[in-house]
């Protein structure tokens, strides 16, 4: 037996979906507006709220002891921490608003995000403190795949959300 091809029907080859294919631009600036401001408020309450009434009661409270703290690899790791927990609550929230492609919309949250703070350093003149390079290459490699895993997190919920319908 030989195998025909189908001659009836006109039937296209598979095509590849393209890098922009199905993004909503809407999904995404909520997600980047949400990642900002989660990590500067998750860090600014961390710092002057947790650290600050922390150092106060061991009598190490001053604006010299906030900045060196900053800049201790603890102080380093903890923003890099909370900059990770914003960019994903971004992707999150930019997944659940897409409604699809939840995982793409994340990631794209995460390059915004990138693209931001590189433009919010130059308008500021370059930073006010010198960061290490391991901690701003861990960073930079960090924010796309954090505001994916949000992303993936809000298909998750999605999925769930269809098979309790159902």
């Amino acid at each position: 037996m030989q195998y025909q091809p189908n001659t009836t029907g006109a039937s296209r080859p598979p095509q590849a979906e393209g890098f922009f294919t199905g993004v909503q631009p809407r999904a995404v600036i909520l997600g980047v507006v949400v990642d900002y401001f989660a990590t500067y408020l998750g860090i600014y309450g961390y710092f002057f709220v947790y650290w600050a009434r922390k150092a106060a009661a061991n009598g190490q409270l001053s604006p010299e002891a906030i900045g060196d703290y900053m800049q201790s690899h603890e102080g380093l790791m903890i923003g890099l921490t909370i900059g990770a927990l914003g960019t994903l609550m971004g992707g999150f929230a930019a997944g659940l608003k897409a409604g699809s492609r939840e995982i793409k919309h994340g990631a794209f949250v995460g390059l915004g995000s990138l693209i931001l703070s590189f433009i919010e350093t130059q308008l500021a003149g370059g930073e006010t403190r010198p960061m290490p390079e391991w901690i701003r290459a861990v960073s930079v490699l960090s924010i796309i795949p954090a505001g994916a895993i949000g992303g993936m997190l809000a298909g998750a919920l999605r999925g769930e959300r269809r098979v309790a319908r159902s």
